[in-house]
């Protein structure tokens, strides 16, 4: 994005130092576009406001932008804002560039979160929507092998379209994936039967296994010279193409529910616990530093819930 006028106005010190902050600082992209998104906005408020300089920013300046961003933007949004204007001040007071941190004092809105908000399949439709997709081509036999990654391992999207075709590997005569985790760092388990299964068709049949260095999942090229279309090409595959496909695929199987790229992780999880799995399991191969994040994830409470309603009777 370009300087921000109150970064500018602080001099070249400010924008080297900011600049700096999400280049040198900040490493995972998805923080960086996030950072960018509300320190841009934020700068842009109080520039809106009168202020000259970020130099001139005060407590109050930012508890009043949090205290107006929360009329129309939920309680993670805000904190998730406060915390990238926070990071940002503290990179510029360690560089000299200010001499407070101004929004160090500023308290964000209260958000308990005991249950987590991202939709799940039941096992059944999980199954239906493998099963519904058309493995005779290439495109079929990549989003199969995707979906069930993210089903029977609990990968993240990112870290499962961060794969090369090398981090699929044998090991104790048993496939295993490796996963590209936020980081840089690398989470390895073993394949269910099934994603065995998906992964060793994927492979052999579009003719991957043999290009080691290259992306696992891929985009399907189109129509050009030398290219054939619905044949797998070299470009990885995108997020937003996943979400896209994963949304394709729910409603060509029947499926009502508004699935997203977290919907596996946390149906994987879900059905592990459902069918006996330990809690504690569960965290170490989802890759949760605290089983308090895979809980979360766990939804058998809503059949009880629905089951509980159900007894409500008016007759």
């Amino acid at each position: 994005m370009p300087l921000p006028s109150l970064i500018i106005a602080a001099g070249d010190r400010a924008s080297m130092r900011f600049i700096e902050f999400f280049t040198a600082n900040i490493r995972n992209a998805n923080t960086r576009r996030s950072y960018a998104k509300a320190c841009e906005e934020f700068l842009a408020w109080c520039s809106f406001a009168g202020l000259s300089s970020i130099a001139a920013v005060q407590p109050v300046h930012v508890a009043t932008y949090i205290e107006q961003l929360a009329r129309d933007h939920s309680a993670p949004t805000v904190k998730a804002r406060l915390a990238a204007i926070r990071h940002l001040f503290d990179w510029l007071v360690v560089g000299q560039v200010v001499p407070v941190n101004a929004a160090a004092s500023v308290r964000g809105p209260r958000h308990v979160v005991k249950k987590g908000k991202t939709p799940v399949l039941s096992p059944e439709e999980a199954r239906r929507l493998l099963d519904s997709i058309d493995t005779g081509t290439d495109i079929g036999l990549r989003d199969r092998a995707l979906i069930g990654l993210m089903v029977y391992t609990f990968a993240r999207i990112g870290a499962a379209l961060a794969m090369q075709v090398e981090d699929v590997f044998i090991q104790n005569r048993r496939l295993w994936v490796r996963l590209h985790e936020k980081g840089g760092k690398h989470h390895e388990m073993p394949c269910h039967h099934n994603l065995e299964s998906y992964l060793h068709e994927y492979l052999d049949r579009t003719g991957i296994a043999g290009d080691p260095k290259s992306p696992l999942f891929r985009t399907i090229g189109r129509a050009g010279r030398g290219r054939s279309v619905g044949r797998i090409s070299t470009t990885p595959m995108p997020q937003q193409d996943a979400h896209a496909m994963i949304r394709r695929r729910a409603a060509a199987a029947g499926i009502a529910t508004l699935v997203g790229n977290h919907t596996f992780r946390a149906t994987g999880i879900t059905a592990y616990l459902k069918n006996g799995g330990v809690l504690e399991n569960a965290a170490a191969m989802a890759n949760h530093a605290s089983t308090r994040t895979t809980q979360l994830y766990d939804r058998r409470r809503d059949e009880f819930t629905l089951d509980e309603v159900e007894r409500i009777v008016l007759e």
